[in-house]
């Protein structure tokens, strides 16, 4: 049973860092999730209760990045709310086009819903850019994020917790 744990675990831990990348995956949150089933399996001796502290930390920042950074990338260029349903939706239908609907589905979605807002294509056009460069920015630092879950979970593996 304890292999079939570990196995699960580790496969949360692969499925998670997909997810930091793929938004219809709960990608951090699955990471520590797999991290933590890993810990209790281990009886929490080579990850103890700091470092499960720790990557809850960092999992929540990542998690508070991707939101802000995103709202933060819209309100930067004056956005209106149609622009952040938009993007949402955009973000959500380019999940099933793939890497080019992932790319371009919250840019479109911005657009839309800006252009629904009645702005003019111009100002649509700038606040889908922005838009779109606000969540490449929380994206990348949920990544920077997770990897860094990973490296310090690796390194508890290697010593036990004292």
């Amino acid at each position: 049973m304890t292999i079939a744990l570990y196995i699960l675990a580790a496969a949360m831990i692969v499925i998670g860092l997909v997810g930091t990348v793929l938004p219809a995956l709960p990608g951090v949150p699955l990471l520590y999730a797999g991290m933590f089933l890993a810990a209790w399996t281990g009886h929490f001796v080579h990850v103890g209760p700091l470092t499960l502290g720790l990557l809850g930390l960092l999992c929540a920042l990542a998690i508070a990045a991707d939101i802000l950074a995103s709202l933060l990338g819209a309100k930067r260029v004056g956005a209106s709310t149609w622009a952040l349903v938009g993007a949402a939706i955009g973000t959500l239908g380019g999940f099933f086009f793939g890497l080019p609907g992932l790319i371009l589905g919250p840019f479109a979605g911005a657009l839309g819903g800006e252009l629904i807002a009645g702005s003019t294509l111009r100002q649509a056009t700038h606040v889908g850019v922005g838009t779109w460069l606000g969540m490449l920015f929380g994206t990348l630092v949920k990544v920077a994020l997770a990897f860094a879950m990973i490296g310090i979970f690796a390194f508890a593996l290697l010593i036990p917790a004292g």
